[in-house]
C-alpha cells in the first residue's frame, strides 16, 4: 500500500504537557493531496503563562472561552481510525495526545491487513524524513526544512486558503500542519514522483532500529 492510499492527518500543537492543548491544526492529505484542515483554540487546564504567549501569540483572554480539548475525543479518534498520523517530530504530538487520553478505539494497522489495534501510532515523521534525506542538515526545523527545499510560497498560498487570517505563521497550529503536510508531500515520493509504500514511509519515520527493520521486511512481503 502507498502511504498516498490512504488519509494521512497531520497533526500541530500548540501547548504543553504542563497546561494542556491551546491549539490544534489536522491537515488530511488524500492521493497526497490537502484535502481538509480542521482547527481551533482550546481552553487549557491553567492560565496561559507570559512565555508561551510570546511563543504561540495566544493570550490567556484568546483562549479562556473555548472548550477544552479533551471534547474532541470522537472526532481525533475518528481520524485515527480512518487513517494514519503525521506530525513533525512526532514526539510531542504523541505525548499530548496521549496525556489526555492514553490510546484510541481498536484502529487498522493498514500495515496487516484485518488486524486492529489500539495505539495512536505508528508516525509518519516529517521530521526524520527531512533528516533521513538530507543528512548533512544543521538545522531540521520546520521552517528550515520549508526553506530548504524552496516550499515557502506553497506553503503562503495553502495558508491564504486554508488557515484563518490570524494564524498564518509559524507556531500557528493549522500553519505548522500545513507545512508539515508540504513536507511529507515533497520528501516521500521516488525520483519519478512516485509516493513511496507506507512501511517505507513509516520505517524512515523511526529512530528504533529493530522496529526498522521490521517495518522493510514487511515492505519486502
Amino acid at each position: 500500500m502507498l502511504w498516498s492510499e490512504l488519509p494521512v492527518h497531520v497533526i500541530d500543537f500548540e501547548g504543553d504537557r504542563s497546561g494542556g492543548i491551546v491549539e490544534y491544526g489536522v491537515v488530511t492529505l488524500f492521493g497526497g493531496e490537502i484535502a481538509a484542515l480542521h482547527t481551533r483554540l482550546c481552553r487549557p487546564r491553567r492560565p496561559v503563562l507570559a512565555r508561551d504567549t510570546r511563543v504561540h501569540g495566544l493570550s490567556d483572554g484568546d483562549v479562556q472561552s473555548a472548550a477544552p480539548f479533551e471534547l474532541d475525543w470522537d472526532r481525533f479518534a475518528a481520524w485515527r481510525a480512518s487513517g494514519v498520523f503525521a506530525a513533525h517530530f512526532s514526539g510531542t504530538e504523541n505525548a499530548l495526545l496521549r496525556d489526555c487520553w492514553p490510546c484510541p478505539r481498536l484502529s487498522p494497522d493498514f500495515l496487516r491487513p484485518g488486524v486492529e489495534i489500539a495505539e495512536w501510532g505508528p508516525w509518519i515523521d516529517t521530521g526524520r524524513l527531512l533528516l533521513a534525506a538530507q543528512p548533512r542538515r544543521t538545522s531540521a526545523a520546520l521552517a528550515d526544512g520549508v526553506a530548504a527545499l524552496g516550499l515557502e510560497r506553497e506553503l503562503e498560498k495553502a495558508a491564504a486558503r486554508w488557515c484563518p487570517s490570524a494564524r498564518a505563521a509559524y507556531h500557528c497550529a493549522p500553519y505548522d500542519a500545513l507545512a508539515a503536510a508540504l513536507l511529507l508531500h515533497r520528501l516521500a515520493v521516488s525520483d519519478t514522483g512516485k509516493a513511496w509504500t507506507l512501511a517505507r514511509v513509516l520505517a524512515a519515520s523511526t529512530g528504533n532500529n529493530d522496529r526498522r527493520d521490521d517495518l522493510l521486511q514487511e515492505r519486502l512481503f
